[in-house]
């Protein structure tokens, strides 16, 4: 495939992973549960995913081909264990867009009443998803246009939310509401940490395009560390805004519209709306341009029927494996559920989390120095394992089942290829 995907390209990736749907109704779920402690929880939870986003870093500068953490499992922890990590990113990869593919019919159908409907809605969905699979299908290069287009747009309007709410505030200091300091319980901090790692979550999708990168084992270190610095800073600063600018934060259903409305009137909740239209499209944009390549991935290593690893003869692109990931996300948002997948998507990730921080430990010793060597990485990995086993404990039964049943489909395709290898020949 065309090396064609640079540093600051690799940035606007993953900050386009990142910055989906959630950020527009996040803050009043962070606030129904911490109240004016939801702040201080973005920087909590910020810090907890830079510590294992620092080990992923330190094994993506290992590696220069496409496959992300399911290349990195399976050559640091074997077969098996690559083969989890895929069908776990195939689950988060596919069921969180598709949710917010829902929820972008459902804002259209706000702005245009006729679009209400099951049919109605179908059809966009179908358009929406159908004409981003065109645009990666003919080029990746046009694929990293629209991600680079929509990244920038979303970061400026998400920029000048927090400053235009922050200068109101300034300017009519009656405007503010007081941040309150009330009762907090464990289980309301470990809910508003698993949504935030939701919220931070996606950028692992960034890296599955190593083989289309220039110099990934440069640059994607560098992208994964930026891009989370700047994912903790607009966090914090919206959920500083909402709760600073709106009476029962956590009652809201629309936080950052209804914030907007109180320090710009009407039209900045409309502004916000509109908002959320672009950056919901341009999440979907980053998803059809990297989570595509995961079937082809696994079919490059043999995990998967080698029609998945096809290249199109024109457009240098794995055609097969866009168009099938293409019809799964469709599928999936025509059934899909996007408060479910929010947590299902956290609780999977943790799990190829802490597969990574012990693919940190396998690959040193392997391998030895990585070219970006993370200091005391030893207690990195502890800590980062840490965490995912604390945060994994307070999922529920729920979620459990789907990572259980994950793991057994897993077992079964992994038994499979063993006996296809162990047939004579």
């Amino acid at each position: 495939m065309v090396r064609t995907i640079g540093r600051w390209s690799l940035v606007a990736l993953m900050a386009n992973s990142m910055l989906g749907a959630g950020i527009f109704g996040l803050p009043s779920l962070i606030a129904a549960r911490l109240d004016g402690y939801g702040p201080l929880s973005c920087i909590v939870a910020g810090c907890g995913v830079l510590i294992i986003a620092a080990c992923i870093a330190e094994i993506s500068s290992r590696f220069d081909s496409t496959g992300g953490l399911y290349l990195y499992g399976r050559e640091a922890l074997g077969r098996f264990v690559g083969l989890a990590i895929a069908w776990l990113m195939l689950l988060t990869r596919i069921a969180a867009p598709a949710a917010a593919a829902d929820l972008f019919a459902n804002y259209l159908g706000q702005f245009v009443p006729a679009w209400h409907g099951t049919f109605a809605e179908t059809t966009v969905l179908g358009l929406l998803i159908g004409h981003l699979a065109i645009l990666n299908y003919v080029g990746v290069k046009t694929g990293k246009i629209i991600s680079n287009l929509f990244s920038a747009i979303k970061v400026a309007m998400l920029v000048l939310f927090i400053g235009g709410g922050l200068l109101a505030m300034v300017m009519k200091p009656e405007l503010k509401v007081p941040l309150h300091f009330g009762t907090t319980t464990t289980a309301g901090w470990f809910e508003a940490l698993l949504l935030l790692v939701f919220g931070y979550g996606g950028f692992e999708g960034a890296l599955i395009v190593g083989g289309e990168s220039r110099n990934p084992k440069r640059d994607m270190p560098f992208a994964l560390l930026t891009a989370l610095a700047l994912q903790c800073f607009l966090y914090t600063g919206v959920v500083c805004v909402v709760l600073s600018t709106l009476v029962n934060a956590g009652g809201s259903t629309r936080p950052l519209a209804d914030s907007a409305r109180m320090f710009c009137g009407n039209w900045g909740a409309t502004a916000i709306g509109v908002g959320a239209l672009v950056s919901t499209y341009g999440y979907l944009s980053a998803n059809l341009l990297h989570s595509a390549r995961i079937p082809f991935s696994l079919a490059e290593q043999g995990d998967f029927p080698k029609v998945f690893a096809a290249i199109h003869n024109r457009f240098r692109t794995p055609h097969i494996s866009i168009a099938a990931y293409s019809a799964a996300l469709f599928i999936f948002a025509a059934l899909g559920d996007f408060r479910w997948n929010a947590i299902l998507s956290a609780a999977t990730r943790l799990v190829a989390y802490g597969a990574m921080a012990v693919a940190l430990l396998a690959l040193r010793r392997k391998d030895g120095p990585a070219p970006f060597a993370l200091p005391i990485g030893v207690a990195f990995s502890g800590a980062s394992l840490l965490i995912v086993l604390v945060l994994l404990s307070h999922i529920g039964k729920g979620e459990a089942a789907v990572l259980g049943l994950t793991a057994v489909v897993a077992l079964v395709n992994w038994g499979i290829l063993r006996a296809k290898k162990a047939e004579p020949a």
